[in-house]
């Protein structure tokens, strides 16, 4: 992404992470088992028998720019994990986490994307990642194979026992992460509406392969959290929540699918448009007593802090025992300090500009 603001990439973030783990931030609790709902890029032959699950998103706005101005395009998703221990591991659990992917098409010429688009092939192998689970050692080392790749191709195994260790001296299992292939394309164009002002169009397409088979099946396969960011060094793109009157009939004009574009970075700057499946205001922001991103950006940070911390200790170890990013959050509240919480209790902002 090049954005041109840390504010851009924070917004970017929060949005792909949005809805990824809910309070109580179990694996096991009834709103995180039907997971992945937000902004998902289906496969195509999943997406065409399964009215209202997208398997294109696209996004339309209006920019105005020069000859020889250029846009840069980053389209961002979460690739699909699945997470299996083996190879002993007492304790943690099996389940689905995410892998951040980004794709960049820098550079584009707006005025030459008049005369043709551009395109960029999504293609992202399958793969397996094996690494090291550790435990407090609880008897005599136990060694364990050495020398494994990190990573093997999709279906290749480890050769690994899956029964319990005996005592790994602070290793005590293996965990196999693994994800299935993903295909697709992003294509840009643009429309001339006149000298100077142009719609410019990104759409991202899944082409992956996929049979019969579960909504999880095509899931493993999907752009999930899809979101889009167009930044141009000297373009200036307008807002379609608010454009001045003599664009309003353009700016209705432009089409978006499964997105929704609006100015970030500082108010004021034209240069960056975020389009996300969540509808945000011009140039979001995140409130700077948040002490990090808790997957739930309409909550309170205060009551979800509160909450974590209400936690018991049996619900704590599962948090411990499941995803990583569950487990960070679990870690930072309860770390917080006193004044730390107080922060988070209440602040009036002023919105609007003082007279």
């Amino acid at each position: 992404m090049h954005p041109q603001t840390d504010q851009v990439r924070q917004i970017a973030q929060a949005v792909l992470y949005e809805g990824y783990l809910l309070w109580p931030y179990r694996e096991s609790s009834l709103k995180n088992r039907h997971r992945w709902t937000i902004g998902g890029v289906h496969p195509e032959a999943y997406g065409r028998a399964h009215d209202g699950n997208h398997w294109r998103m696209r996004t339309e706005c209006l920019v105005e720019a020069e000859p020889g101005d250029t846009v840069d395009v980053c389209v961002r998703f979460l690739h699909v994990v699945t997470r299996e221990p083996v190879a002993g591991g007492p304790g943690r659990r099996s389940g689905e986490e995410a892998r951040e992917r980004e794709l960049t098409m820098p550079g584009l010429v707006v005025d030459e994307l008049v005369h043709g688009p551009a395109v960029t092939a999504i293609d992202l192998p399958a793969g397996r990642r094996i690494e090291p689970l550790h435990e407090p050692p609880t008897g005599p080392p136990t060694e364990l194979p050495t020398g494994l790749p990190t990573e093997l191709p999709a279906g290749l195994s480890t050769g690994l026992s899956t029964g319990p260790p005996t005592g790994a001296g602070g290793q005590a299992g293996m965990v196999v992460r693994s994800w299935e292939a993903l295909r697709g394309r992003i294509e840009a164009s643009a429309r001339r509406l006149r000298p100077g002002l142009f719609t410019i169009t990104v759409e991202v397409v899944n082409t992956t392969p996929w049979g019969p088979g579960t909504r999880a099946d095509a899931l493993r396969r999907t752009l999930a959290s899809a979101h889009t960011v167009l930044h141009g060094p000297r373009a200036r793109f307008v807002s379609l929540m608010d454009p001045p009157p003599e664009l309003r009939e353009h700016a209705e004009a432009c089409r978006n699918e499964g997105a929704w574009p609006v100015l970030a970075g500082p108010h004021g700057d034209r240069h960056t448009v975020l389009a996300s499946p969540i509808i945000l205001y011009d140039h979001p922001e995140i409130a700077p007593e948040s002490p990090g991103d808790l997957f739930d950006n309409t909550e309170i940070d205060q009551l979800l802090t509160l909450s974590v911390l209400a936690l018991s200790d049996q619900e704590r170890q599962e948090i411990r025992d499941g995803d990583p990013r569950a487990r960070a959050i679990l870690d930072r509240c309860t770390a917080l300090a006193p004044e730390d919480l107080v922060r988070l209790h209440g602040l009036m902002r002023r919105t609007e500009p003082q007279e």
